[in-house]
């Protein structure tokens, strides 16, 4: 701002009036109390939002730190006085505004604050002119005397730069080409004629000439310089205050020190003197131990009574591991993992699912047709894949058969559902066969994809599905989780649990995009009459195979697989459905079939056939409703079982809940192997932890990450651990019975450093965990879980599910404060409004009747304990 000039006589004479104005108005008085300091011909003002849209002056849009000045209309001024009286920004300066001389006034935005406000009116035409014209500063007079001479240049000298110059210099090396433009003879002074063109016919108004690629000119650049510079990261914060309190304070910068003479009254205490001898021995002797051995190491540590016996010098590690790492370049290249498991028998073999990174448009003209494989990869053989299942499309979900660990199942992203049977090559994942023994191989499997075809002494087998889903009766769009029914029970065609007689897994729920699930029976539909001997000595044969290599395990449903039932995911308030990611089943426990053992022989599912359903003994007890995740990040709770209509047709009934807690797709939604109603999600942003029953929302959810959660597991040994992938290829580690509101590890190392997609754990010994963890690049990495990371603590389990109640309890009494609150605000917007000067007199009424009624109450007591006491006024005169 300018340099504050003398006060004229019209500044004069506004102060006053200001003076007079402030007397009149104590708000006007506070507001001139709270900004001494500025000129007298601006007055520092509050604009609100309104304000601001209303007068064309929105901070940051209609005015600017470049161009902060604005014309204000004096009449709009007074007439946004009396409109809104009191409530107008502009009540203070109403004085000002009407004593102004001339018809538009200048507001300037004041972005740096420099008189406390956003803005400032300029209350004088002297002080509008300063401002919007400033006076040229001036140029002081040079004189010929104190011009300083030029320095002569001095001689060139060179270095040797030439040399360098020349070299990065660019010449031309070849001859110029000359190009030649004409027209045709006949076109020569021939009239230009002109026409009209609606400008609607094209976007804004005009044609615009777009740029294009030109497909039969292109540059393949084959060497480019460029250059990398490291900066640290920087990060910025602020608040929406401003301190204004100023408060004395003092440091002391010099330390306080004794005077010689304190020093030698100190000295010459005897209290001094006694401590010194006593002390003195026993520091000497410290300082000796100290020179001798560290008095400060743990001796139960160097023993090494804390560590186990495997442990290598009695150090027992505290972090994940890394223990194996598999990738295959000719399977995994531009692809990406999606879904990943354990064997559940055999010791070290891990499968994965891969998809490709993009989808390829149809109208590109280089497609490539590559198998879409599941990948077995063992610890005795890390280098290789040991085994490939072979599917009709990139599987994006998959699981192992609880009842057979050789039959497995696989959802494809086309939407179809597949199985596999992997019998006969149990021998070559458990590593007992030879090396040099060859497998059965599909062969027209191989010579029908080209990447397989190209090395024919690959040693790897190529297991082909034995059954899919027919495309026209499976899921419309790609299956994003597939689960096995548990062995326990089995459902109708209506949904309804009924008992499984012989204890095997044989029905298999899916999920989809398509916006629902499907319950899916593996198993013939014509009633088998067999006992259970035959059914066993089937079981012992070997899987027949077909020409082709493929076992005819499933070979029933060929061509005519198709769903049980179908459940929707109608929306609960709108129009529209669901669209679901993962979902969790709870495992249903109960007392098995005594007549069948399934440990003693493994089922042949060629042999089962779907009994009737009215001979099976309908389950009460089983619980039908699963969590889903969706894909807007939305967390329902719904039930699986059908309802009848008016007419008795099944249909689908409507989600009991639905939370948009997670802020995009959910990715896990998995039940804690401890509890079984206990719930972990994970999906942009956050993770939540649910109890089924609490219908109120998650018991806890974490804050917002800077980080996307990218996968979710709990811990299969410690109730309160459970491990969280992140976007930036780290894991977190959290225990909620040490921290909850921030994870007690993340790890970074030795982790990948993409985006984490699965994490799945394994227990492989009691003293044997690992973390198999897969990223975005194709690449599977298997972590070894520390001891303080599966030994659980004492009553570890106990305490969790006290943490989980004490949880419920506090989001219970959190919504009954808020209920609480709801109902007091509305009894305060009752009570004002009937405090109306309409409905003043019949309030008051009702109060009066009331005191009146209280008072006539306490005569009638008055009267009868003076009775009681005989101080009545009736008594005591006779």
């Amino acid at each position: 701002m300018p340099p504050k000039r003398p006060k004229s006589a019209r500044s004069s004479a506004g102060s006053k009036g200001k003076g007079k104005n402030l007397c009149q108005n104590p708000l006007a008085i506070d507001c001139h109390l709270a900004h001494q300091g500025h000129p007298d011909d601006i007055f520092p003002m509050v604009l609100t939002s309104a304000t601001q849209e209303l007068f064309g002056c929105l901070a940051d849009e209609d005015v600017t730190g470049e161009s902060p000045y604005k014309l204000l209309k004096k009449d709009d001024i007074i007439q946004d006085i009396k409109t809104r009286a009191a409530v107008s920004d502009f009540s203070p300066v109403k004085q000002f505004v009407l004593d102004y001389p001339e018809d538009e006034m200048l507001l300037v935005f004041d972005r740096d604050f420099t008189y406390d406000q956003s803005f400032y009116l300029v209350l004088t035409p002297e002080a509008k002119d300063r401002i919007i014209n400033p006076p040229e500063p001036e140029t002081p007079e040079v004189f010929e005397e104190e011009v300083s001479k030029i320095p002569e240049p001095k001689q060139w000298m060179h270095l040797g730069s030439e040399q360098e110059i020349d070299e990065e210099s660019i010449k031309e090396t070849r001859k110029k080409l000359w190009y030649k433009f004409s027209r045709v003879r006949r076109k020569f002074e021939v009239p230009v004629s002109f026409s009209d063109r609606n400008t609607a016919d094209a976007e804004d108004g005009y044609l615009a000439c777009a740029s294009y690629q030109d497909s039969r000119f292109s540059i393949k650049q084959m060497q480019r310089d460029c250059g990398v510079q490291a900066a640290p990261t920087q990060q910025s914060s602020s608040a929406q205050t401003q301190w204004k309190i100023q408060r004395n304070s003092c440091t002391q910068y010099v330390p306080r020190e004794l005077s010689d003479e304190e020093r030698e009254n100190i000295l010459q205490f005897e209290s001094l003197k006694h401590f010194l001898n006593s002390v003195t021995p026993r520091v000497l002797q410290a300082l000796q131990q100290e020179e001798i051995m560290n008095v400060f190491l743990d001796d139960y540590k160097a023993l090494g009574t804390l560590a186990e016996d495997g442990d290598w010098c009695g150090k027992v590690s505290e972090g994940l591991m890394l223990n194996q790492a598999f990738s295959d370049q000719k399977y995994t290249k531009d692809k990406k993992i999606t879904s990943i498991n354990w064997h559940p028998t055999i010791y070290g073999v891990i499968a994965v699912a891969l998809t490709e990174k993009r989808e390829v448009p149809l109208n590109e003209s280089t497609f490539v047709v590559r198998p879409s494989l599941v990948l077995f990869y063992s610890f005795s053989s890390p280098s290789n894949p040991q085994l490939l299942l072979e599917s009709p499309d990139d599987i994006f979900a998959f699981e192992f058969c609880p009842s057979d660990p050789n039959i497995i199942v696989g959802g494809c992203i086309n939407g179809q559902v597949v199985l596999w049977d992997i019998s006969a090559h149990v021998t070559r994942l458990q590593g007992t066969q030879p090396s040099g023994k060859k497998v059965s191989v599909n062969t027209d499997t191989l010579t029908s994809h080209q990447d397989l075809d190209e090395n024919k002494e690959n040693e790897t087998p190529v297991v082909r599905y034995c059954a899919a889903s027919t495309v026209e009766t499976s899921h419309k769009a790609r299956i994003t989780d597939v689960q096995w029914l548990p062995p326990t029970f089995e459902v109708t065609r209506s949904g309804m649990p009924v008992e499984n007689k012989y204890n095997i897994s044989v029905q298999v729920v899916t999920c989809s995009t398509d916006c629902s699930l499907m319950f899916w029976d593996v198993r013939a539909q014509k009633l088998l009459s067999q006992s259970a001997s035959d059914r066993k000595q089937n079981a012992d044969q070997k899987t027949n195979l077909t020409p082709y290599g493929v076992p005819n395990t499933f070979k029933h449903l060929e061509r005519t697989w198709k769903p049980l039932f179908r459940v929707s995911l109608p929306k609960i308030d709108t129009s529209g459905e669901y669209a679901p990611m993962k979902f969790s089943l709870e495992y249903y426990t109960c007392n098995t079939n005594e007549n069948i053992d399934s440990s003693e022989f493994i089922p042949d599912y060629s042999q089962l056939r779907v009994p009737s359903a009215k001979t099976l003994r309908t389950l009460e007890d089983v619980n039908t409703k699963l969590y889903i995740g969706t894909e807007d990040g939305e967390i329902v709770y719904t039930d699986w079982k059908l309802e009848k209509d008016d007419f008795a047709r099944l249909h689908s009934a409507k989600p009991l809940h639905c939370f948009s807690t997670h802020h995009w797709l959910v990715n896990t939604v998995q039940r804690s192997p401890f509890f079984r109603d206990i719930i972990l999600t994970t999906g942009g942003w956050t993770f939540a932890i649910w109890k089924e029953g609490v219908m109120d929302g998650p018991i806890m959810l974490s804050p917002n990450s800077e980080l996307v959660c990218t996968a979710g597991c709990w811990s299969l040994s410690r109730p309160a651990v459970f491990f969280i992938g992140k976007g930036d290829g780290s894991i977190e580690v959290w225990n909620l019975l040490e921290k909850t509101s921030e994870p007690t590890h993340i790890y970074t190392h030795h982790i990948s450093n993409v985006k984490i997609t699965c994490i799945k754990p394994w227990t492989a010994s009691s003293k044997q965990h690992f973390l198999a963890v897969t990223d975005d690049l194709g690449i599977v990495r298997v972590l070894e879980i520390p001891k303080t990371l599966y030994v659980p603590s004492k009553n570890e389990s106990l305490s969790v599910r006290k943490y989980f109640e004490l949880e419920e309890h506090r989001q219970r009494d959190f919504l009954r404060r808020k209920e609480l609150w709801v109902t007091e605000k509305k009894e305060a917007e009752e009570l004002e409004k009937r405090t109306e000067p309409g409905k003043l007199v019949t309030f008051l009424n009702v109060p009066e009747e009331e005191n009146m009624k209280k008072y006539s109450d306490y005569l009638m007591l008055e009267n009868s304990i003076l009775k009681a006491f005989g101080l009545c006024p009736a008594t005591a005169g006779t």
